[in-house]
């Protein structure tokens, strides 16, 4: 190892064990312990340009473990992305760049937002996904335009997590040779050694997963590193390359040990870690002139690597314009012109359809205009009707496909969902039944913080799932689902509300949807008489008001009980009764309207209101105030066909009526 070399992965470990100190708060051991790793692919591998970190050929780098933030923070600094040494110094403050785990959008360079294990190595399946499928619609023998790697640093947690389990099994199936994972093989856990829990064999798991596995003996070897990602590269399986490494490396008491893994080294151990690496103890926070010059070449290699790149893609523009303007105007997260002209429209009809069914066709409407969306379900397609006409499935053999066989694999399919929106391009969608949301929390939850427009597909939404019972009948998952900030949920009532569900989905740039939809067949509403389901975007919209006179009472409801309240609603107009009905399929998006739209819709001179979801009551007291009340399900469900089972928890024309009544005193 040359001094220069040397240097230059000691001015990682202490840029980033310094930050942790002075801090006072962090995870020193990863970036002491695997520099080495991350110089290699950062400095002779990784092709990216600091000053563009947008560009769309660049290869991409995964931090999976997260909690090692200070590695990726002094590479992005040292290589010369637009993050000062002071922001570095301010690491886990307020209102810094450098926060505790890397986040998607704060920070330039930062690909994904990582901490959570396992969420990292998912999302690179997604990006390995992505850069695959658009290399197959747009290259040509002549220009490839999408030819890149996706690169991770994963770790013994992630590798624990089940989500890990997931996506490396379907990456395996998939064989995504351009994606390259090193893992930082330090078998040290918080607990103490992974001999504790994590005992497999991880090389075999993986080579059984479909993988091209190799061992580096030495993690701090830079060439034996290089020559294995060399290696993976020529080889057409996606990669794990473990490297056996020492987790604080050169702390004198705390290396190889648990201590090392989160919480500063103390004073005194860094100075002994400087000792002993021959590394200056003052000042904190040093960069030796010749080593941020060496580190600093990325900026002069980057550019001229994007100006080859970007000579290609002008010359391919010139001969493919349609087909170069399609691909910027992706990347640009922009919508075709007329994308949402001559929508599909239903006529009325009592007996309808499910919106699950509707949602096929919308579905399939929006992608004959839109390249970039696809997606699949989680081995529940035909249920869920999520297949798109006229498209292979994405396979090794197919990757123009648009159709995914996600397999039983909920939290991976989320997860790497994330990653092909991450990745740019692409509309993404994945979908399984509501009941499952439970598996996607994490990458639901990730996609709202970094303000990813993913979108979930969730059916079977309630107790009209019927005989399979209280496992498969989501109750609180609106509700929970609606806790989640940023998350758009929509639960449209008929088949014209679906389409402007989906319409709405896919217009979002700022954040993921989940659109919500039956198994049951529901009446398709007559537009003649009742507002049209445009109406939908503004979250809540007057549907009718029956009967003469001011409303004495507001009926609202969402999904599938809005065909409810409209039965109700006009038995009450017969007797007197004035009533407005409000279908209120998103909440999200009416808390986004003017108060003055809001108040135009339920008027506070109105109290009697009575709300009707076959959910948890829980939320909805907001909208129905003191005087109003809930017809909802606060229990867990039942095996029995669906519509004894709506009967059953007073879903019925009856029992609205009756309530409704004792709300206006009458």
């Amino acid at each position: 190892m040359t001094d220069l070399l040397a240097r230059a992965l000691n001015t990682i470990r202490f840029l980033s064990a310094d930050a942790v100190q002075q801090a006072n708060s962090g995870h020193p051991g990863l970036p002491m312990g695997a520099a080495a790793i991350a110089y290699t692919v950062y400095m002779r591998h990784l092709r990216h340009n600091p000053h563009n970190p947008k560009w769309p050929n660049r290869d991409r780098f995964i931090l999976s473990g997260g909690h090692g933030s200070m590695l990726l923070y002094s590479l992005l600094h040292l290589t010369g992305y637009d993050l000062s040494l002071d922001e570095l110094k301010r690491f886990r403050q307020w209102e810094s760049l450098t926060p505790g785990h890397p986040e998607f959008g704060l920070t330039p360079g930062i690909e994904t937002t990582t901490g959570p294990l396992g969420q990292g190595f998912a999302n690179g399946v997604g990006f390995a996904i992505a850069e695959a499928h658009l290399a197959a619609e747009f290259n040509t023998p002549d220009y490839w335009i999408m030819d890149h790697y996706t690169y991770a640093l994963v770790t013994d947690g992630d590798l624990m997590e089940g989500v890990a389990s997931e996506a490396a099994s379907w990456a395996g199936h998939l064989k995504l040779g351009k994606l390259i994972y090193l893992y930082d093989d330090n078998q040290i856990s918080i607990d103490g050694s992974t001999e504790l829990s994590f005992t497999e064999d991880r090389a075999a798991r993986f080579a059984a997963y479909g993988w091209h596995v190799q061992t580096v003996s030495d993690g701090n070897d830079v060439e034996a590193i290089d020559r294995a990602i060399v290696a993976a590269k020529a080889d057409p399986r996606p990669s794990l390359i473990l490297c056996k490494t020492t987790i604080g490396y050169g702390a004198p008491t705390r290396a190889g040990t648990s201590k090392a893994h989160g919480e500063p080294l103390g004073d005194a151990e860094l100075d002994g870690a400087k000792d002993a690496l021959g590394w200056p103890k003052e000042p904190r926070f040093h960069i030796p002139e010749d080593v941020l010059a060496h580190f600093r070449e990325s900026v002069e290699r980057g550019a001229k690597a994007q100006a080859e790149w970007q000579a290609t893609f002008d010359a391919y523009r010139q001969q493919f314009p349609e087909k170069a303007e399609d691909l910027a105007r992706r990347f640009r997260r922009e919508l075709p012109a007329r994308w949402d002209a001559d929508l599909p429209v239903f006529p009325a009809d009592e007996k309808g359809m499910a919106s699950r069914a509707a949602s096929g066709k919308a579905l399939n409407h929006f992608a004959a205009k839109l390249p970039e969306l696809l997606g699949g379900s989680a081995d529940l397609a035909p249920s869920n009707n999520t297949k798109l006409d006229g498209s292979p499935a994405f396979q090794q053999g197919s990757p123009e496909g648009r159709n995914f066989h996600f397999g039983v694999r909920e939290h991976g399919m989320g997860s790497a969902v994330n990653g092909m929106v991450y990745h740019g391009g692409l509309r993404p969608f994945g979908a399984t039944f509501l009941v499952f949301a439970d598996y996607m929390r994490p990458p639901i939850r990730l996609a709202a913080l970094s303000h990813l427009p993913s979108i979930f597909v969730f059916t079977h939404d309630s107790i009209g799932v019927g005989e399979d019972g209280p496992t498969h009948q989501p109750v609180e998952h609106l509700a929970s689902l609606r806790a989640i900030p940023n998350l758009h949920v929509i639960r449209p009532a008929d088949a014209n509300e679906t389409v402007q569900a989906w319409r709405m989905a896919i217009a979002r740039t700022d954040g993921p949807t989940a659109l919500i939809f039956t198994r049951q067949n529901l009446p398709t509403l007559d537009r003649a008489v009742f507002a049209e389901a445009s109406g939908l975007e503004k979250g809540a919209y007057v549907l009718a008001d029956l009967g003469d006179g001011t409303p004495e009472l507001i009926l609202m409801a969402s999904g599938s009980e809005v065909g409810l309240v409209v039965k109700a609603g006009l038995q009450l107009a017969a007797e007197g009764i004035a009533v407005r009905l409000v279908s209120f399929p998103s909440w999200e998006l009416f808390e986004k309207q003017e108060a003055a739209y809001r108040e135009s819709v339920l008027p506070p001179n109105i109290p009697a209101r009575l709300a009707v979801e076959a959910g948890v009551a829980q939320g909805w007291h907001q909208y129905v105030g003191e005087r109003g009340g809930v017809i909802s399900i606060d229990r867990y469900g039942a095996s029995a066909p669906g519509a004894i089972l709506f009967e059953k928890f007073g879903f019925t024309e009856e029992n609205v009526v009756a309530q409704a009544r004792g709300l206006v005193g009458k």
